[in-house]
């Protein structure tokens, strides 16, 4: 079978897949509401040629260069202006491969995606740290365009966002918008974020939280008068903090925790479970640093913050358990898919209960 990287681009969109897979002995390969299924029963799987093919077809003459020196590659493809993918291209077996991403033409709102009305109220601080978190694939990205929309369309600010690569293209309303990609508009995450504060910026995206480089000058943007927002790759809130300090040195931990507990406005936490009747829902665990929290983290105890976050409900925190148990009670999720994703199974099962 001859397949054409436009076909299967288009195939993805029809189907409302997530991402498509391309890499030898496997036909191509979709995710669809978190499960991988061929293009079809009957497809052949692909050759080493035929991977190589549709892999270069998304690749300009500068990307198929680097890709042959670093045998990997991130960058966001356009297909007719209309569907934008993020894309990884790398080797496997020495092998040509490819994982592309299907990013949403339409930035939706925290009420269409299911997230909790308090993440508007982060949305309207005027400094500090927000962190979007969760394993990779449930919906950082997607939440932070939220929140960026809505600043967009509700604030009169400077927004910088640094991305590898830039996925959603915003379109500038209310504020001004400079999305700078790294490797084709600036250097490095750290080189951009430094230079940051030179741009005159009110908000600041940053894609992800990478080393002690890049946490250091996002603390100290959030400490400066900035709204700072970016993920990093932790599950929950407790093992983000511990993230953030842990990077430094022994020596600078005392200091950082400081900033941490000054700077940090909250945290959102995120599960994407299959939905009954088709499609995925959110759960997720909410994080909102008041005051006994900035105490919690000064004092070295965040091994007591999942403990916080259940005893604070009425400030608006939402433990996982209790996302993922209303989930189940609204008939929205199988209880098995959520206890899959459960913390602590008392607490799913005393907020089911209730």
């Amino acid at each position: 079978m001859d397949y054409k990287i436009v076909d299967l681009l288009e195939e993805t969109v029809k189907r409302k897949a997530s991402d498509l897979h391309i890499s030898v002995g496997k036909p191509p390969i979709f995710r669809i509401d978190d499960v991988l299924l061929p293009i079809s029963s009957e497809a052949p799987a692909l050759t080493r040629e035929q991977a190589e093919k549709l892999t270069l077809a998304l690749l300009t003459e500068q990307q198929k260069e680097k890709i042959s020196q670093e045998r990997e590659i991130d960058f966001a493809y356009s297909l007719e202006n209309k569907h934008r993918f993020r894309v990884n291209a790398y080797f496997q077996q020495d092998t040509y491969a490819a994982a592309l991403r299907l990013i949403p033409g339409e930035v939706k709102t925290f009420a269409e995606l299911g997230l909790p009305e308090i993440l508007n109220e982060f949305a309207k601080s005027q400094q500090g740290l927000f962190l979007a978190v969760g394993p990779a694939g449930h919906g950082k990205s997607t939440s932070i365009a939220a929140m960026i929309d809505w600043i967009n369309h509700n604030r009169t600010d400077h927004i910088i966002t640094i991305e590898d690569p830039i996925e959603y293209v915003f379109e500038q309303n209310k504020c001004l918008i400079d999305q700078r990609e790294v490797a084709r508009d600036t250097v490095s995450f750290t080189k951009a974020l430094r230079s940051s504060l030179r741009q005159d910026p009110d908000v600041v995206f940053v894609g992800e939280l990478r080393d002690l480089e890049t946490i250091s000058t996002a603390l100290t943007l959030a400490e400066t008068g900035h709204l700072v927002i970016s993920t990093l790759h932790t599950n929950n809130a407790s093992q983000t903090i511990d993230r953030l300090i842990d990077v430094f040195p022994a020596h600078q931990q005392g200091q950082v925790r400081s900033q941490v507990a000054s700077s940090l406005l909250g945290i959102v936490s995120q599960r994407l479970l299959p939905q009954i009747g088709g499609g995925r829902v959110v759960a997720a665990e909410i994080l909102k640093v008041i005051p006994s929290v900035r105490n919690i983290i000064r004092e070295g105890k965040v091994y007591q913050m999942d403990n916080v976050i259940q005893t604070n409900m009425e400030e608006g925190m939402i433990p996982l358990d209790a996302s993922l148990a209303k989930l189940v009670k609204e008939k929205k999720v199988e209880k098995n898919d959520a206890l899959a994703h459960v913390i602590d199974g008392k607490n799913f099962e005393v907020a089911f209960n209730q």
